[in-house]
């Protein structure tokens, strides 16, 4: 175990004091309960990390063991730090919310039809395209005359809310296009204007040196008998805006960070990301989307988060920005939820054992 933070305790929502002993308590418990292999994950009270844990292993076969240097793939927790990072594109004027990207770059994929000129990146970051998440896994109905191969659109643009994975990867795309760079190009802007500033010390969207030294190994179990499994090395080379962030929690705590204290961005771009933009009818994690994040009322004020699974790296993060405070984890393997479901009771009531 490692990763102490400032404190030797974290305050719950309902102010109880949770000691370190009893965060250390829970997490052994929900790891060993689901055969967890690895596991980084930070809290914040105040806007500040109180305590973060590196546990477990980064790969099962060596026994190397997880520590402040891992690095876990964040999958969909890419999303709201794209979000940010596009809104400091449209504060540069490189990109408007509301201009359609068509006019930008064409979509050739969907140049069968026209509804596609009417995406934005307002819609793309609030999941309103219509686009699927992704179409190679939810082929279309025959009855769409879909051309074979090419992803499709499932309602009118702007209407309603459908996640999408591949809607973030066409905005990818024209970001790159203004910025008259590639993908690798669009990473090291990133780095540069968004990362280092924040502090988000190992977080990448490229693949390089660090990753493959420090990389945790995936893990996937199949059955009831908790085995994992180790899956095939995804070496991602280009902006994985989706899911293709590469981090630690600590890392990523910093952006959350970034996300409380509203630094590097204006006022009224924190008011865009954090407003509802969408409304989602049929998730039990959230009611709402603002840009790149999820929304939702609680007792305890306005909860943002957002989940993400790319199999065998699953992770989550829960952000008040009323009190400054929230905790993030990623883990190499695809049993979380019974984790996540634990610390959302914990951390606002510093109870073990209690129902959501």
């Amino acid at each position: 175990m490692s990763g102490c933070g400032t404190t030797s305790q974290v305050i719950a929502l309902n102010g109880e004091k949770i000691s370190s002993f009893k965060i250390d308590s829970l997490l052994k418990k929900q790891m060993d309960s689901v055969n967890m292999p690895g596991l980084s994950i930070a809290f914040i009270n105040d806007g500040k990390i109180v305590l973060h844990r590196e546990l477990g292993y980064s790969d099962l076969e060596t026994k190397s063991k997880v520590d402040e240097l891992t690095m876990f793939e964040a999958a969909s927790l890419s999303k709201p730090v794209f979000a940010y990072f596009v809104m400091q594109q449209v504060e540069k004027g490189i990109i408007d919310l509301d201009e359609p990207l068509y006019k930008i770059l064409p979509l050739k994929d969907l140049e069968y039809d026209d509804r596609y000129k009417l995406f934005t990146a307002r819609m793309v970051l609030s999941h309103t395209t219509g686009l699927p998440n992704w179409h190679s896994n939810r082929p279309p109905d025959p009855s769409m005359n879909v051309p074979e191969g090419h992803t499709y659109i499932m309602f009118q643009p702007g209407t309603k809310f459908s996640y999408s994975g591949e809607a973030y990867q066409y905005l990818v795309d024209v970001l790159a296009h203004l910025l008259k760079t590639d993908h690798t190009g669009l990473a090291r802007i990133y780095r540069k204007e968004m990362a280092e500033p924040l502090k988000m010390k190992h977080s990448y969207f490229d693949w390089n040196d660090f990753i493959k030294k420090h990389r945790a190994t995936g893990y996937i179990q199949k059955d009831d008998n908790r085995a994992n499994e180790p899956q095939t090395l995804k070496k991602i080379n280009g902006f994985g805006a989706a899911g293709g962030l590469r981090t630690n929690a600590v890392s990523y705590a910093n952006f959350i960070i970034g996300l409380m204290n509203e630094e590097g961005l204006e006022n009224n771009s924190f008011e865009e990301m954090f407003k509802v933009q969408s409304y989602v009818d049929d998730w039990d994690d959230t009611d709402d989307w603002g840009l790149g994040i999820g929304i939702k009322k609680t007792p305890y004020g306005t909860r943002y988060m957002h989940t993400g699974s790319n199999g065998d790296y699953q992770s989550y993060f829960i952000m008040y920005r009323e009190n400054k405070s929230g905790w993030v984890f990623l883990t190499n393997c695809n049993r979380s939820n019974e984790l996540f479901s634990s610390l959302e009771s914990f951390f606002r009531n510093g109870k073990l054992n209690t129902n959501k």
